[in-house]
């Protein structure tokens, strides 16, 4: 069977991605969207688009019924589900065949006996797959310590908790389980040994129905922030040869096990001695699936749509493999605030284009990140012969970026990138809960010297600001009064800019003296000498070196861009506005999102705790519970559920004891 149109039941970056295949084959796309995304890239970017209602994944992409109607209606004669949402669903996946349409993915029965880790174990060990021996949670001792508990079904680090007390097992696996019930519908919990500084190495698969069973290398996906991927490499470095084969071949075991069909990936967690076990196996395509089709020299999608239209893979063995790709995820989110996910408008996107880069994403400069989704913005993927020059590649890249707009992770990957322990390759999941605070300290990111300094950029800043505020176009002046008298040429009096640094919240001072020659000249600051100062561009000699420093403002938002470091500053305005104060122990909203549920009994005069969960707002598939800063009482509530709230809104206020010890006002609950 051919395929002549296909619909896409995604969104966003995959979306656009599966287009780009289907465009070079002469396939006709179709996209379906939400309310949200109605003008969003993979909207645009598709032949044919149908609308779903609403906004919430629930209502929309969740909406297996109403996919199978789009498909149907826009004529076309096969669904790719990407990843996420509905594409590990066997029921859709039955649905769409029921229909009459070609499936992109794998059989019914094989995501069925995959989609329980559980049983998916079960099923891995008749087939000689390595495995770790599961904990029985009734009976777990201290020897049993650390544990992890998992949702049996689903993925995206929901439903899952590290316990290392015994006596905070029964809250865990509580909590654990209804996170799990709530995100995929079924509350069922394991237990297995926690395995410390352990690598999450994956397998990629891919199977024909005449036998042929592919195993594309390996990747390594250690660095993950909640259990989501955050930089992902392949092939994984620093294995031994016994060992890649090992999995290699438990992989492909795996697939055969379930008679699988086209792309999928076998997880493993390998400890610090080198054992694997078997983690899960996704039955789909992966975020991550660019750095293996950069390594093989392949397409993956391609190869996906072949497989579905009943074609043998190309070859008996796959391509051979050649240098090596690392990937980085940028997230719209702050790191350094518990990966608070951000939103608003992004006023630029540009990626540096060169040999071996790859930019995969659903988003450019002038769309609007909003509440509904993943904060994923792009994935950026470097190949190169040795994994050194991949990872400078890609470091290089997202440095030179341009990315205007809502906090993003930006910074983080690139210290991630060029940190020792990642330079060596010592990669384990505990990279993050090690290295966070160094990673995200103010300041440090910059990697020329000279350049990353915060008060040079913000003396850019006013230097443009002074030049902008004499060219913007503008009524002309009124004619000044002849005055006769006395009169003394002199310098002006130096002017003071300033700005907030953001996300850290840190001030600094751009001074300048504009004198009668109308070129702004820093003052105080020795050493500095004004080159070319335009409002969009000022290029600084500092100790003798010439710099260059790109500018955007929007609105009191300053963008600066130089070589080795970016900033965004808001201006500030001379004197501090008494209506921007807030009173003392008000709660207010970190992110636009909507109030899902509050304490219970919550009330005006209610005693509440410090620390104590109030109300719980979501944005963005992540769950923030308001904490009470301190002991006190409940003087205020401006919040219910089902509000949508902006960021900054007042929700409650608390009227703190005086002996009250603050405490983080937001704290990230989950994530998908």
């Amino acid at each position: 069977m051919t395929i002549a149109t296909l619909l896409v039941a995604n969104r966003g970056e995959i979306a656009c991605r599966i287009f780009r295949t289907c465009r070079d084959l002469g396939i006709t796309t179709v996209a379906v969207y939400s309310d949200a995304d109605a003008d969003a890239l993979h909207v645009r970017e598709a032949d044919l688009a149908v609308r779903l209602p609403g906004s919430a994944p629930a209502d929309t992409y969740l909406r297996g019924d109403l996919v199978v109607a789009a498909a149907l209606a826009a004529g076309a004669d096969a669904v790719h589900p990407g990843y996420g949402f509905l594409s590990e669903n066997a029921a859709f996946a039955a649905a769409v065949q029921d229909a009459g349409l070609t499936w992109v993915g794998p059989p019914v029965k094989a995501i069925e006996l995959m989609a329980s880790k559980t049983r998916a174990k079960e099923l891995m060990a008749g087939a000689g797959v390595p495995l770790m021996a599961p904990v029985d949670p009734a009976t777990a001792g201290p020897d049993d310590l650390p544990l992890l508990l998992k949702a049996a079904s689903g993925g995206g680090g929901r439903g899952m908790r590290i316990v290392r007390e015994l006596a905070a097992l029964p809250g865990e696996l509580l909590a654990a389980a209804a996170e799990a019930a709530s995100a995929f519908g079924d509350g069922e919990v394991f237990a297995e040994p926690y395995v410390e500084r352990g690598r999450h190495v994956e397998v990629q698969v891919m199977a024909d129905a005449y036998d042929t069973v592919w195993a594309l290398g390996t990747r390594d996906c250690s660095l993950q922030r909640r259990h989501q991927k955050v930089i992902e490499e392949a092939p994984a470095p620093g294995l031994e040869d016994a060992l890649r084969t090992r999995l290699h071949d438990a992989a492909v075991a795996a697939a055969r096990a379930v008679g699988y069909r086209g792309a999928g990936t076998v997880e493993f967690l390998v400890s610090a001695e080198g054992r694997p076990y078997f983690l899960e196996m996704n039955t789909r395509l992966q975020v991550e699936h660019p750095v293996t089709e950069a390594v093989f020299g392949v397409d993956l999608v391609a190869l996906q749509l072949r497989v579905a239209e009943g074609e043998p893979l190309p070859a008996p063995a796959p391509p051979s493999a050649s240098g090596h790709a690392v990937e980085a995820r940028l997230y719209a989110e702050d790191p350094a605030r518990d990966w608070q996910p951000q939103t608003g408008a992004l006023l630029t996107l540009e990626v540096p284009d060169g040999p071996g880069l790859r930019v995969d994403t659903g988003y450019v400069g002038g769309d609007t990140i909003g509440v509904h989704y993943d904060p994923m913005l792009a994935k950026v993927i470097a190949h190169a012969p040795t994994r050194t020059e991949a990872v400078r590649r890609l470091a290089g890249a997202l440095e030179r970026a341009r990315i205007h707009g809502p906090v993003t992770n930006r910074v983080l990957l690139v210290r991630s990138l060029r940190h020792p322990d990642f330079v060596a390759a010592r990669l384990d999941t505990g990279f993050y809960d090690r290295h966070l605070a160094d990673l995200t300290t103010p300041g440090a990111g910059a990697t020329t010297p000279g350049a990353g300094a915060p008060a040079t950029a913000a003396l850019a800043a006013a230097l443009a600001e002074a030049v902008r505020a004499t060219t913007t176009p503008g009524p002309a002046p009124a004619p000044t009064p002849t005055r006769f008298g006395a009169w003394r040429n002199v310098p002006s009096q130096p002017q003071v800019k300033r700005y907030r640094s953001e996300p850290d919240g840190t001030e600094h001072e751009g001074a300048y003296r504009t004198p009668r020659t109308g070129t702004p000249e820093p003052y105080d600051a020795p050493g500095v000498r004004v080159l070319t100062a335009t409002p969009d561009r000022v290029t600084l000699e500092l100790d003798g070196v010439t710099r260059h420093f790109s500018l955007m403002r929007d609105r009191d938002r300053v963008y600066v861009d130089t070589a080795g470091a970016s900033y965004t500053f808001t201006a500030l305005p001379r004197f501090t506005d008494p209506a921007t104060q807030t009173d003392p122990g008000s709660l207010l909203a970190p992110m636009p999102g909507t109030v899902v549920r509050l304490a219970e009994g919550l009330a005006a005069g209610a005693a509440v705790a410090a620390g104590q969960p109030l109300i719980w707002l979501e944005a963005m598939k992540m769950e923030h519970r308001i904490l009470a800063p301190a002991s006190g009482t409940l003087t205020a509530l401006h919040a219910a559920p089902g509000d949508q709230v902006e960021v900054g809104a007042l929700l409650a206020v608390v009227q703190e004891d005086l002996d009250a010890t603050p405490v983080p006002a937001s704290v990230p609950e989950e994530t998908a």
